[in-house]
């Protein structure tokens, strides 16, 4: 009977914190989603190492033999971080909001993990890739509008599959996207992108939705609105199909994009501000991205290299 209790209170608590995420916060989707896995993950420690407490009573002590736990089985370090950074807004809330009297996380403090350098296509590449969608298909000719509009945007995935009509402006070659926390930038495109984009308006599109009303710009094979996984398998079906090797990511033309700028010599400010980075840190990892390759270039080409 008071597992039970006990179980009620935990999923309301974290309800009410989803949902103030959700309401309050403006998170997306897939971002609440992360945060109700971690908060599942704790919920299940806490079951089954504290039944007869109260989550609304942890101690720093608990905490910390929770993260303990986590290290003993082998997760890696950047998912403990962000389930600790879970843990930290959830109690950061629940004292803001008279839930807790205490937060447990105050003194705890999160490991700093390094940034790992992303994976780049170099352009030649990227060139394969744009190529590869067979555009005499409908198919194939959304494909290359999308494949050029990420590389000329860097748009996020989600980005891209859920871009409305609205927001895509072609005679100002300029789309207004919708980015994380809601936050809203504008991203010129580029003429190759808006040719292909108009290609695929004309010619791909009807054929794909028929007579349906779909609000987003992409469309699947049914005439619906994509989804994130169908375009991270058609961007990896295509550059396997282009002998692309080495490893790629859903962001891999978004990474494309801002490594390509700042070698051509785009100021890291603009670059910031065209991916929708609230922080100028998280852009700095290309200037390494750029300096690394640099590098291998010195080393291959210069005779004392």
């Amino acid at each position: 009977m008071r597992t039970k209790e006990f179980s009620f209170e935990l999923l309301t608590v974290f309800k009410d914190f989803l949902n103030f995420l959700t309401l309050s916060e403006g998170l997306s989707p897939n971002t609440i989603a992360a945060y109700k896995k971690d908060l599942q993950i704790y919920q299940a420690w806490w079951k089954e190492s504290h039944e007869d407490l109260s989550v609304v009573d942890a101690t720093k002590v608990q905490v910390e033999a929770f993260l303990l736990h986590l290290q003993a089985q082998g997760r890696k370090e950047k998912s403990n971080a962000r389930l600790l950074s879970t843990l930290k807004r959830f109690y950061q809330w629940g004292v803001v909001y008279g839930h807790f009297q205490a937060d447990p996380t105050a003194l705890l403090k999160s490991p700093k993990i390094p940034r790992s350098i992303p994976s780049v296509m170099n352009e030649n590449q990227v060139e394969d890739l744009l190529n590869r969608p067979d555009t005499t298909t409908p198919l194939g000719l959304r494909d290359r509008a999308i494949l050029e509009l990420m590389y000329a945007s860097g748009l996020r995935v989600s980005e891209v599959v859920e871009l409305p009509f609205e927001q895509l402006n072609l005679s100002a070659g300029l789309v207004q996207v919708t980015g994380k926390g809601s936050k809203e930038r504008i991203v010129p495109i580029g003429e190759v992108a808006i040719e292909w984009i108009e290609r695929y308006l004309q010619s791909a599109r009807p054929q794909l939705v028929k007579q349906k009303w779909v609000n987003t710009l992409f469309v699947s094979r049914i005439g619906r609105p994509m989804t994130r996984q169908t375009l991270w398998h058609r961007v990896k079906n295509l550059a396997f199909d282009a002998g692309i090797q080495g490893k790629l990511s859903p962001h891999s033309l978004r990474h494309a994009f801002a490594t390509h700028l700042i070698n051509h010599g785009a100021d890291l400010r603009t670059v910031q501000l065209l991916l929708g980075h609230s922080d100028l840190s998280t852009t700095q990892i290309y200037t390494h991205v750029a300096k690394e390759r640099l590098h291998r270039i010195h080393q291959q080409h210069h005779p004392r290299g």
